[in-house]
């Protein structure tokens, strides 16, 4: 796989622009974002095994973008004025894009997604925004400013599937928006050493965390380590990230109103996304929520199993596709067999 650097100077702004004919043909390009959506890891594949093959190269190039976006907010060049310029030069790919105009492999995959989907470019700018948000922006106040930044760098995605389903419905929107904030928040409690660590962010709001002493040192500390730095922090930093893992699961129990809404054929594909989120806070909470120090991560076969509870369960009664998870230790429920641990 090669890196963010070495994709740029292929497909970068030097080598992309206006006047510049696009590398790649459609075919091409949807073959290369497909590529890009299977060898990236995530908490969950986007192209699994239960995503319509009709479907799979509008998922693919929708990732592609997201992926760039990320990409060149979080990973290319030096953060701040650097990384916005390169999101700038982005913003204006999409737009040539949607003017009919597609100049990166990307956008030439997703001009077809777009014509065929009726999808706007609000969800894409946002998403955008809120990458150009991290340059000027590491450290949050409340948990309503944080949940705010999640309306642009978490709910567009949510509404994207949903359009390429053919199910883009303000009902929906409203419940899939507290699936994918659910999801970012988890997503934020489960990366607090990696984001510290690596880019110098911290999404633990400090009203959780201002009675703690000394909080953002003894966090960096702690996480450099891999160990507490001193006999009280873990028990300090667990009043910190407790009513996070709270708040998310009742943003996950609300999300999941979204199911018994769903299409046949849409519904494995996110409840896997629902169930996987979940399972990250049931692993969380099973590591007594030191995220500082410990990172939880499913397994490959944890992931099969659960694609499996997804597709299992699309052949349930509709009256049944809501039912959550029970809290504890996570086990998983193996359709037809044992459960595993």
């Amino acid at each position: 796989m090669k890196s963010v650097e070495e994709e740029l100077k292929e497909f970068g702004p030097t080598r992309i622009g206006p006047g510049v004919p696009p590398p790649m043909d459609e075919a091409r390009a949807r073959a290369w974002c497909q590529q890009l959506a299977e060898g990236h890891y995530e908490n969950f594949s986007v192209l699994s095994a239960l995503v319509p093959d009709r479907m799979r190269g509008d998922f693919a190039a929708v990732y592609a973008f997201c992926r760039w976006a990320d990409d060149l907010g979080d990973e290319a060049g030096t953060p701040g004025e650097e990384r916005l310029r390169l999101l700038a030069w982005w913003r204006g790919e999409l737009e040539a894009c949607f003017d009919g105009k597609p100049r990166h492999p990307v956008m030439v995959a997703l001009r077809p997604t777009i014509e065929s989907r009726r999808l706007t470019i609000t969800p894409f700018d946002d998403l955008i925004r809120a990458f150009e948000q991290d340059q000027v922006k590491d450290r949050y106040a409340t948990w309503d400013e944080l949940t705010e930044y999640c309306t642009r760098s978490a709910d567009p995605v949510g509404r994207l599937v949903l359009a390429i389903f053919g199910l883009a419905t303000s009902e929906r929107f409203e419940l899939s928006d507290r699936v994918c904030t659910g999801l970012q928040m988890v997503n934020h409690v489960q990366d607090v050493r990696r984001d510290l660590l690596d880019r110098n962010r911290i999404y633990l709001p400090t009203e959780f965390t201002s009675s703690i002493p000394d909080f953002e040192a003894r966090l960096r500390r702690t996480a450099e380590l891999g160990h507490a730095c001193d006999h009280t922090f873990l028990e300090e930093y667990r009043t910190a990230v407790r009513p996070m893992v709270e708040r998310c699961w009742t943003l996950m129990d609300e999300g999941r109103g979204l199911l018994p809404t769903l299409t046949d054929e849409s519904y494995p594909v996110i409840r896997l996304f629902i169930e996987g989120g979940e399972r990250i806070l049931q692993w969380i909470e099973a590591w007594n929520l030191e995220t500082c120090i410990h990172r939880p991560k499913l397994g490959r076969t944890e992931r099969g199993l659960l694609v499996m509870r997804a597709w299992w369960g699309a052949k349930a009664p509709g009256w049944m596709r809501r039912q959550g998870p029970t809290r504890g230790v996570p086990r998983l429920e193996v359709p037809g067999g044992r459960n595993a641990q």
